[in-house]
């Protein structure tokens, strides 16, 4: 019996820094760069990053929910981000930077706006939860160079990384989740 993966589509600024933490859980098949939700096809990086597209720089994860549900999934997703910022996240700035849930069907788009309400809830944050939930629409992978970019230019990756504020900010507000 041939075993029934799914995806989940995620942006949550530099496609680069979002990759590692899906692809180290067990059922994770397969974590790939690239863009979503836009209006122009088959688009490259530079247009994406001059913000002529309309496209997310996002991961398209492709997992086996008997292993890894969705719900982990996603709140891995959460946990990388900052949700109230709709200017970009952290050190990348611009549309194409923003956070957003692609959900492929409407079991994930339950999950992800419960969650979202959830956040909204908890108090965590002081200003509104602004990242979108969006349907996944056709996804372009990034060029080669920006596959598992944090294996294959790991001293770049660990230097972005290090001056984005991302990882500062997960420490300070998901230490305890």
């Amino acid at each position: 019996m041939k075993k029934q993966l799914q995806k989940a589509t995620f942006a949550g600024g530099c496609f680069w820094c979002m990759v590692k933490p899906f692809d180290q859980w067990d059922g994770v098949h397969a974590v790939v760069s690239g863009y979503t939700g836009g209006r122009v096809k088959n688009p490259t990086y530079e247009a994406v990053k001059a913000g002529d597209t309309g496209h997310y720089e996002a991961v398209e994860i492709t997992f086996d929910p008997e292993i890894i549900g969705y719900e982990k999934i996603m709140t891995i997703f959460w946990q990388q981000i900052d949700p109230t910022d709709d200017g970009g996240q952290f050190q990348d700035r611009g549309d194409s930077y923003r956070a957003a849930i692609f959900y492929h069907n409407e079991d994930q788009k339950v999950s992800a706006e419960a969650y979202k309400e959830e956040l909204k809830q908890s108090g965590k944050f002081k200003k509104p939860i602004v990242t979108k939930i969006l349907p996944a629409t056709t996804f372009y992978s990034a060029e080669d160079y920006h596959q598992d970019f944090y294996k294959t230019n790991e001293e770049e990756y660990k230097q972005d990384r290090a001056k984005s504020g991302r990882d500062e900010f997960i420490e300070k507000v998901w230490k305890n989740d």
